[in-house]
């Protein structure tokens, strides 16, 4: 052991100021990169660990700072005027990160050390404790250690995910591949009644996970058990849904058709026999209610004429019979130029171009999803064959660990309204079932947002931002779990992105996206951050809670690795297409129809 001592000691502490210790290096190190029973390790890495022996405990730190920037300020000043006084010699700075009692390592020390303790180099027997130790019951396998192909990496699954967690590298980092390894590890684990909820803007992840998740899009392909997304309009808040339609609506019609929704959504509850006290229906309410009906009673009374001068029962008669369900306008004669029968409907809210551009929406079949969401679509009478548990159910209670709603075929511009609305939904169910048996707390769940910049805006009061930081804030008390996964941090939400208690950090080339990164860890390691641009793919450094401290890792590589949806463009430029005119012309059928093929 003391021969092991010895050629493990490289240098001595100089100087320490809180965590931060200076070393100055022993001249007898003769080489920067010395053999130790037959391994080659190298001294003074940034990131690397550094170990403090005293007595029966151990002290590790990281590497955060070396050469002539690592020299205290005093002894700079000692020899400025003779530098040859340390020329043989070199410097080093560390961060105390935790502490070795036995053979028990844990975050955190609770001695310090003084100036002349020696330092060690940090060996793999020493590695095997720092990152050995984890509870196979909560755990698991994501990679190996970069320093150390034998040692297998690990993070701590309950930390994870109660405490949330952010995926951030550059495009081409192998981002994907990493969150891809976390969620198939935690789905090979075992867990009995585990529930994971990807929302994936692009489909990159549906057949990383083919085996162990649902997977829900819009044109589905059942042949590759696919099922249809539905997301009922009525379970969308009123500002919402009516941000979907365009033209411009004053205060006073925007509260007009909100009370128009409001009583749709007071008939509802007794027709569809929903127990509700009608005082708590808001326009907000997830409540069935026929939209097609709704348009058809609003634009109606736009549309009529009067037989005598604002006496709204002298109705005259229609000349053509409208149709809600085909969304057809009732047609009455025109005003008279003149001032006579028939008259003007002085009482109309002039919503008549909104009310137009609502009909085009709901007859643009991009948009079916929504507004005809198989039987989850409300007849003309609001009468609903599936109501909002079952929808849930599918969701959420299904027998596989992972569901994937693939939101690539949703419009961009609704993009966030939409997975907004779907967070709101499955947050509100969480935190209102709390106490059941498939709440939050008894059967806790972990939400991935896959391109979460796209929809996560720094100063937008969307219903996406509003109800992430709510998760962020208060869903841990719900067991609502939270990871972000996205190339762009400084486009995130500062207040989220600080709710993260683990950051995994890949391949990162852009300074503001690093600035960003290095605000939510640690101050006395931040600069590990200079190391990102330098990472090779499909490598990160973890830190915060859900590791024992912070690791540099290379992530095993999935053999289904999530893909982009780019299409290839060499392989499909080498294709023959021997497009016709008639192609042509049926894709102008289908563009000014509003219609997209069918599978």
């Amino acid at each position: 052991m003391i021969t092991n001592n010895i050629q493990t000691e490289i240098g001595e502490i100089i100087s320490v100021n809180g965590n931060i210790l200076t070393v100055q290096l022993s001249d007898n190190v003769k080489s920067n990169m010395p053999v130790i029973d037959g391994i080659v390790y190298r001294i003074g890495q940034i990131g690397s660990f550094i170990k403090v022996p005293l007595g029966y405990s151990n002290l590790y730190g990281i590497v955060n700072q070396i050469g002539a920037a690592a020299i205290p300020d005093n002894i700079k000043e000692l020899i400025a005027d003779d530098y040859s006084k340390i020329c043989n010699n070199q410097w080093l700075n560390m961060v105390l990160v935790g502490e070795q009692v036995g053979r028990k390592f844990e975050r955190g020390v609770y001695q310090s050390p003084t100036t002349g303790d020696k330092v060690h180099l940090v060996t793999i027997k020493d590695l095997e404790v720092i990152y050995g130790g984890y509870n196979e019951n909560n755990s698991i396998e994501i990679g190996n250690i970069s320093v150390s192909v034998s040692l297998t990496a690990k993070i701590n699954i309950d930390k994870l995910v109660s405490r949330h967690c952010a995926f951030l590298g550059s495009t081409g980092s192998g981002k994907s591949n990493a969150v891809g390894v976390v969620l198939n590890a935690i789905a090979n684990k075992g867990f009995k009644s585990a529930r994971i909820l990807v929302i994936d803007p692009h489909g990159e992840y549906n057949s990383t996970l083919k085996d162990k998740s649902y997977v829900y899009k819009i044109r589905a392909d059942s042949s590759n058990q696919e099922k249809e997304l539905h997301i009922p309009y009525w379970a969308l808040p009123f500002n919402e849904l009516i941000g979907i339609f365009t033209g411009n609506l004053t205060e006073q019609n925007k509260e007009y058709i909100r009370e128009a929704v409001v009583a749709k959504k007071l008939e509802s509850i007794e027709k569809n026999g929903i127990n509700m006290e009608k005082e708590l229906v808001s326009a907000d309410s997830p409540i069935p209610f026929s939209i097609k009906e709704l348009w058809f009673e609003l634009d109606d009374f736009e549309r009529r004429t009067f037989k005598e001068m604002r006496k709204i029962e002298t109705v005259t008669e229609k000349i053509t019979e409208g149709d809600a369900k085909k969304l057809v306008s009732n047609e009455y004669p025109p005003a008279s130029a003149g001032g006579g029968s028939p008259f003007l409907n002085h009482q109309a809210k002039g919503i008549l171009s909104f009310l137009d551009s609502m009909r085009l929406k709901l007859k643009d079949s991009t948009y079916k999803f929504l507004f005809e969401p198989g039987d989850y679509t409300p007849d003309l009478e609001s009468y609903v064959k599936q109501d909002l548990s079952n929808l849930l159910y599918e969701w959420l209670g299904g027998d596989k660990t992972v569901t994937i709603l693939d939101l690539s075929g949703i419009p961009s511009h609704i993009m966030t309204s939409i997975s907004g609305t779907v967070l709101k939904i499955i947050y509100d169910t969480l935190f209102w079932g709390q106490e059941l048996k498939i709440g939050g707390k008894k059967q806790p769940i972990f939400i991935v947002l896959e391109e979460a910049h796209n929809y996560l805006k720094a100063g937008e009061k969307s219903v996406s931002s509003k109800t992430v930081q709510a998760i962020a804030k208060e869903g841990r008390k719900y067991g609502v779990g939270l990871a972000l996964v996205t190339q762009r941090p400084s486009e995130l939400d500062e207040t989220v992105l600080s709710q993260c208690g683990t950051i995994i950090a890949l391949r990162m080339n852009n300074s503001k996206d690093r600035s960003y990164v290095s605000a939510a860890i640690q101050d006395e390691l931040q600069s590990m951050m200079s190391l990102l641009p330098s990472l090779r793919t499909g490598e990160g450094i973890i830190s915060g809670e859900a590791v024992k401290i912070p690791s540099r890792i290379q992530f095993h590589k999935l053999s289904n690795a999530p893909k982009s949806s780019d299409p290839e463009v060499s392989t499909e430029w080498m294709k023959e297409t021997n497009a016709t005119l008639e192609d042509y012309k049926n894709l102008l059928s289908l563009w000014r129809n509003q219609k997209l093929k069918e599978n």
